[in-house]
């Protein structure tokens, strides 16, 4: 499609984000980097191809569709957490330990060392069919 259509693409799937209502502003916006970062390597449909300039400067590969934010509080996360595992759908999973961690081995550590249902979810990426997705994130709200 050329950047002059004004045709609108709907995706069959949806990528999204839900944070906890009660980040910080800054958290927000890390956990979200590090949740999406998740979802590219392991779902590589969802990556669009190469961008380059006019001056033929090129650009790494994005998103090949929209990545929506969603904010709730921290029984939403808890219940969407449990419908994203129930359905089985891609997911990456920030946990407030891992504010107090500085590496991946260590972030890892961390959730691994809490059961599922015991995890303090603040933030929760999801892939999916868009009915799909919008199920497991009810009761959530778009980030204003």
């Amino acid at each position: 499609m050329s950047s002059t259509s004004t045709e609108t693409v709907r995706f069959d799937t949806k990528i999204a984000v839900l944070l906890r209502e009660d980040l910080e502003p800054w958290q927000r916006l890390n956990v979200t980097a590090f949740l999406v970062s998740g979802l590219g390597p392991t779902i590589p449909e969802v990556i669009g191809e190469p961008y380059e300039d006019a001056d033929g400067v090129g650009y790494l590969p994005m998103f090949r569709q929209p990545v929506l934010v969603f904010e709730g509080t921290k029984e939403t996360l808890k219940a969407a957490h449990a419908r994203a595992l129930s359905r089985a759908l891609p997911r990456a999973v920030f946990t407030s330990d891992l504010f107090a961690t500085g590496n991946d081995r260590d972030n890892r550590a961390a959730v691994r060392a809490v059961r599922t249902q015991e995890l303090d979810v603040v933030g929760l990426a999801v892939h999916g069919p868009r009915n799909a997705v919008d199920k497991v994130l009810k009761g959530a709200r778009m980030h204003p």
